[in-house]
């Protein structure tokens, strides 16, 4: 083996001439992390060993979420797409989130509030495979949810019968929004819990709790809705009114921005919720007239591209040219290209490592107050 020094000082002899300026982008910091023991925590992991590509989008993400988003003056809204409760996600992750006081508001898909359900009445899901037989699942009574296994009767039939025994209660015959909807919900679910001796398993329970509102923008797209129209036919005078759930969901962003506060969206997944999270703003200003600037902070966790044209995959960027997000604040706009049931654990873990519990604002019980304030400011304006 010949021997080599390495050089204290490189001349280079490549035949182009490059202007200064080059220390603007190597400031950074180096990449060259220190072995992995085990012995780690996943905090720790996080910031030391997730320096490059999603794995530093999400080192990213955790720690704006914690060292801003997290801050008491700043208002969380929270959007979920995707199958997460079937998953799990929401007893492992979005629970403890909920209690710790991370997450204000959320806005979900209905599908995630049903199957919720199914946890709240300890009627069990499955890890299964994605390789089964379908045509055999359907023959035996098994519904596939990718490697997500459930009995048709006992855990959907089973929960439609509750449900639509719980929406005939004299509180559910009047028209209404998701808000009130998944809180009246949420009230039962929280029964649920005590009856079967669960605890922490309902995310419409710990939501109920906490007094955080849940939104579903397309009320008709789950088999909540599915079974609120059922009943509809047989006389059941429950009505679901989408104006209310925009009024009051923009009321929440207008309170929190007219008292110099932040909003921050963090969307998981893409679809109908994260619209409806992001349309708050254009609210504000193309209805309201008030003069605003968009969300302070914008973390998302999806696996949407944005060149498709869809919003799902439609970057903070783009949504600067909506008026969805603050121009000034797009360095603390982070999009992470993964699955959500990778990325929340280690978020929500990440999140209670580093971070002391914020006291929950308990939004729900000031609707009422927050859609006045509203009123007043759209009818000063229009």
């Amino acid at each position: 083996m010949g021997k080599i020094k390495l050089p204290r000082k490189f001349l280079s002899k490549y035949p182009h001439k490059f202007s200064k300026g080059k220390q603007r982008f190597l400031c950074g910091r180096r990449i060259l992390p220190r072995p992995i023991t085990g012995k780690e925590s996943v905090e720790d992991l996080i910031d030391h060993a997730f320096l490059a590509y999603n794995g530093a989008r999400l080192q990213e993400a955790c720690r704006l979420f914690v060292e801003k988003i997290l801050k008491r003056n700043v208002t969380v809204g929270m959007s979920l797409a995707g199958a997460l409760t079937p998953a799990g996600v929401g007893s492992a992750a979005l629970i403890p989130l909920i209690k710790a006081g991370f997450v204000d508001w959320i806005v979900s898909t209905g599908a995630n509030l049903y199957h919720d359900m199914h946890h709240a009445m300890n009627l069990p899901l499955y890890k299964g495979s994605p390789f089964v037989s379908d045509p055999e699942l359907r023959r035996v009574g098994v519904v596939r949810i990718y490697d997500v296994l459930l009995d048709y009767n006992d855990v959907l039939m089973r929960t439609d019968d509750i449900l639509r025994k719980v929406i005939a209660q004299p509180e559910f015959q009047k028209e209404m929004g998701t808000a009130e909807l998944h809180y009246l919900l949420g009230k039962y679910c929280a029964e649920f819990e005590k009856q079967t001796g669960l605890k922490d398993a309902s995310v419409l329970a710990a939501a109920y709790r906490a007094g955080v509102p849940c939104f579903c923008p397309s009320p008709g797209d789950s088999t909540i809705g599915m079974n609120v129209a059922g009943l509809e036919l047989a006389g059941n005078r429950l009505r679901v009114n989408a104006s209310i759930d925009v009024n009051q969901s923009t009321a929440i962003v207008l309170d929190a921005q007219m008292a110099g506060r932040k909003t921050a969206a963090v969307l998981l997944g893409g679809g109908s919720p994260k619209n409806f999270m992001l349309q708050t703003e254009p609210q504000i200003q193309e209805v309201l007239r008030i003069q605003e600037f968009g969300h302070e902070y914008f973390l998302q966790i999806t696996d949407a591209r944005p060149d498709t044209g869809g919003l799902s995959g439609a970057t903070p960027y783009e949504a600067v040219s909506w008026g969805k997000v603050d121009p000034a604040q797009l360095p603390d706009a982070i999009v992470c290209y993964l699955d959500t049931t990778v990325a929340l654990p280690l978020l929500c873990h990440y999140a209670l490592a580093r971070r002391k519990p914020r006291k929950p604002k308990r939004l729900y019980s000031k609707l009422p107050r927050l859609t006045r304030r509203l009123t007043e400011e759209y009818l000063k304006r229009n």
